[in-house]
């Protein structure tokens, strides 16, 4: 079972790709997920300001349960002027 993480703005660059695939069991929660990842990564999408939607829906960093075929979208905070 898959599910794809996007990263967008400058957490594409902690990542080094602008997408990734990762192989999970069952509903994985955020912890589970940054545990699988490079610890810089890891840091960078748990963040306070960081916003994640799953399949295009925003959700609570402690509501994450992401599954087969769930995308999960990381977005950096907005800036600029």
């Amino acid at each position: 079972m898959t599910l794809t993480l996007l990263f967008l703005g400058p957490l594409e660059d902690v990542a080094g790709v602008p997408e990734m695939s990762l192989d999970v069991a069952g509903a994985a929660t955020l912890p589970d997920i940054a545990e699988r990842l490079d610890p810089a990564l890891a840091v960078a999408i748990t963040a306070p300001r960081v916003r994640i939607a799953l399949n295009g829906q925003l959700v609570a960093p402690a509501d994450v349960r992401a599954g087969n075929g769930d995308e999960l979208a990381f977005l950096p905070p907005v800036s600029g002027g």
